[in-house]
């Protein structure tokens, strides 16, 4: 998967991460796309650990995890940055 490919996942993960996450949380589209692209990285490495598939193109699959990997990161950046 390219770079370009990578962003798009991450933004698209990160802004359903920070819709699914109730509250007020700062940041902004550049944190949103780094916590979207690294929480692709994350849900894809956990995906592919538990035998779930991991973050291989821009499809539903891959949203799917790389959504779960940002709101997960999302979640530790607001218990623990915050």
């Amino acid at each position: 998967m390219g770079v370009f490919s990578w962003i798009i996942l991450g933004l698209i993960a990160g802004a359903l991460a920070k819709w699914l996450m109730p509250g007020k949380d700062g940041g902004g589209i550049v944190m949103t796309m780094v916590l979207g692209v690294c929480g692709a990285f994350v849900g894809g490495w956990l995906g592919s650990f538990v035998g779930l598939g991991g973050a291989d193109g821009v499809n539903i699959g891959s949203i799917i995890t790389a959504t779960i990997g940002a709101f997960v990161l999302l979640f530790l950046y607001n218990r623990f940055v915050k």
